[in-house]
């Protein structure tokens, strides 16, 4: 990624044997490094430097007011003046802050606002064990949320600067949500909740293997009005599924709706691979009473000789937003 527009060169994908990662957490490293192996091997990538990129129930994304210092001694001091904002020892964490802005508080001292993030140590050792067990070298860990606003905050955010912007990217078992106003975080949530949840309970109410109840699942799509009934035991179980889904995302941004100085949001931007369920996008326009977009993380690059058709880029646009934010920060 020189000047101008980064160029998409390759993609590649894998599925993951059961069980070898969890809720967005590597739990067992050969496994998953087995996997890494095979991914390399079938889309060619010829970098060995990677980025780690982390998002699960072992990762805090909070924002707090810390007495103002300049920057190098406040990330110095940081595990000192941190504690009681993280639900974790902080010799157990890794530590990390984004600056939001300076401000004076009642009493007049000068204060610094910024995003902490507190990631377990152990937890971020599994990710980095199984991708140095795959031969790779990680040139740095970092959060799959700010990969997700680096990918699509540069495509065009289509909303005044005095708005802000609700990037979710839907994985299988994790989901992101960013809020940012003009490319600067203002809210990060991680979700347990994805695409996955919805064909498990297909799966389980039709008791069929997961890759029929995945299709099933395609095939029907999510009711676009709250609460229509239909017969099929399929379609209640994606209604119900997908309207906690679409609870938890309005909640999420009443949440940061609710908190002081909070920009209005203009509107909700969708990716990940839980964004092509049909149905989903009127659904959570419905309950936000926000437009909501496809993504589309592709139209902020230059397509290189990828190998792939455009049907196949079609089908993979959703899927590319992390892993394209995260070879952007390294690579910025």
């Amino acid at each position: 990624m020189g000047k101008g527009l980064a160029t998409l060169e390759r993609f590649g994908q894998v599925a993951l044997p059961a069980g070898a990662v969890i809720d967005g957490e590597v739990i067992d490293s050969d496994l998953v490094a087995a996997a890494i192996k095979q991914l390399w091997a079938q889309a060619k990538f010829s970098s060995k430097k990677v980025v780690v990129g982390v998002a699960n129930q072992k990762v805090v994304v909070r924002q707090v007011d810390l007495p103002w210092l300049p920057v190098n001694e406040l990330r110095q001091s940081l595990s000192f003046q941190v504690q009681d904002f993280i639900p974790m020892p902080v010799e157990q964490a890794i530590l990390d802050f984004h600056p939001l802005e300076e401000f004076t508080n009642d009493a007049g001292g000068r204060m610094l606002r910024v995003l902490l993030v507190a990631a377990a140590r152990d937890m971020v050792g599994g990710a980095m064990d199984a991708v140095t067990k795959a031969g790779l070298q990680p040139a740095m860990v970092d959060l799959n949320s700010f990969a997700v606003l680096r990918s699509l905050a540069l495509s065009g955010s289509g909303v005044g600067s005095l708005e802000a912007e609700a990037l979710v990217d839907i994985g299988a078992s994790v989901t992101n949500i960013v809020v940012h106003q003009g490319g600067v975080p203002r809210f990060v949530r991680i979700l347990l909740m994805g695409g996955a949840d919805i064909t498990d309970a297909v799966a389980e109410r039709l008791g069929v293997p997961m890759d029929q109840a995945e299709s099933v699942k395609q095939g029907s799509g999510l009711m676009t009005v709250a609460g229509s009934v239909d017969s099929h035991p399929a379609s209640r179980a994606i209604e119900q599924t997908g309207s906690a889904f679409v609870e938890e995302v309005r909640g999420s941004l009443d949440y940061y709706l609710a908190q002081a100085g909070a920009a209005r949001i203009g509107r909700v931007v969708i990716s990940g691979g839980g964004s092509r369920l049909t149905g989903l996008v009127e659904r959570l326009s419905a309950a936000t009473r926000l437009p909501v977009e496809l993504a589309r993380p592709m139209s902020s690059l230059k397509l290189g000789k990828t190998g792939l058709t455009d049907e196949q880029l079609a089908y993979v646009e959703p899927m590319v937003t992390v892993p394209v934010g995260l070879a952007m920060g390294v690579a910025s």
